[in-house]
C-alpha cells in the first residue's frame, strides 16, 4: 500500500511539474510550490489519524530502513556544485547543501547505532530528525527568499536566483522528495513510541 502511495505521488508531482505549476514567475508568490511541500505531510498526518491499515503498514516500516534512507541525502552536494558554477545563490546552496550532507553523512552512523542498540540509539534517531527537519526550513526559506518572486528579499537585481530548483529535473527535490524525507522523519519520531 505505501509502495503504491507513493508511485502515485510521484507520478503526481512529476505531472504538474511538466504541466509548470511550479515554475517561477516574477511577482507571484510561490503559492502551488509551498503546499508541494507541507501538503504531503499534511496528508500524510490525516490518512495515519483515520486510515487504520494505513497506520498499520507505517508502523511496520523498519526504524533502520527509514534511518537508512535519509543516507541518501548527501546527493544534496550538487546544490554546492551548481553554486560552483553559477547556476544557485550561495544563500541557497551552501545552507541547502552543507544541511543535506550532514544529515547524509551522520544518518548510517545511527543506523549502526540502531542496529547495535547502543545506549543512546534513540538520542541519535531524535537528533538526525530534529537535525533534518531544521534543514528543510532552512533550505526551504533561503530557497524561497533567494528566488526572484516577491518574497526574494536576498536576491539583488541581476544576480543568479534559487529559481531553477523549480524547473524540471530539480523541482522533483522540493515537490516530491523533501516532503517525502520529511514523511520520513515524521515515521522515524513516531516508530521512537512503538520500539523497545
Amino acid at each position: 500500500m505505501v509502495i503504491v502511495i507513493l508511485g502515485l505521488w510521484f507520478v503526481l508531482s512529476l505531472a504538474l511539474n511538466f504541466m509548470g505549476i511550479f515554475e517561477a514567475r516574477a511577482g507571484v508568490p510561490p503559492l502551488a510550490f509551498g503546499l508541494s511541500v507541507i501538503g504531503p505531510p499534511i496528508v500524510f498526518a490525516i490518512l495515519y489519524l483515520v486510515w487504520t491499515e494505513f497506520r498499520r503498514s507505517i508502523l511496520a516500516l523498519d526504524l533502520k530502513l527509514l534511518t537508512a534512507l535519509q543516507a541518501w541525502r548527501v546527493v544534496g552536494a550538487v546544490f554546492l556544485i551548481l553554486y560552483v558554477y553559477d547556476l544557485l545563490p550561495g544563500t541557497f546552496a551552501w545552507p541547502a547543501g552543507i544541511g543535506d550532507i550532514l544529515v547524509g553523512a551522520y544518518a548510517p552512523f545511527v543506523v549502526v547505532a540502531i542496529t547495535n542498540q547502543t545506549p543512546k540509539w534513540r538520542t541519535h534517531v531524535v537528533i538526525l530528525s530534529i537535525v533534518g527537519l531544521l534543514d528543510f526550513v532552512g533550505a526551504i526559506g533561503s530557497g524561497v527568499l533567494s528566488g526572484s518572486g516577491p518574497m526574494g528579499i536576498l536576491t539583488a537585481p541581476g544576480e543568479v536566483t534559487s529559481d531553477i530548483m523549480r524547473s524540471l529535473p530539480l523541482a522533483l527535490i522540493p515537490t516530491f522528495f523533501v516532503p517525502f524525507f520529511i514523511i520520513l522523519h515524521i515515521i522515524s519520531l513516531i516508530k521512537l513510541r512503538y520500539t523497545e
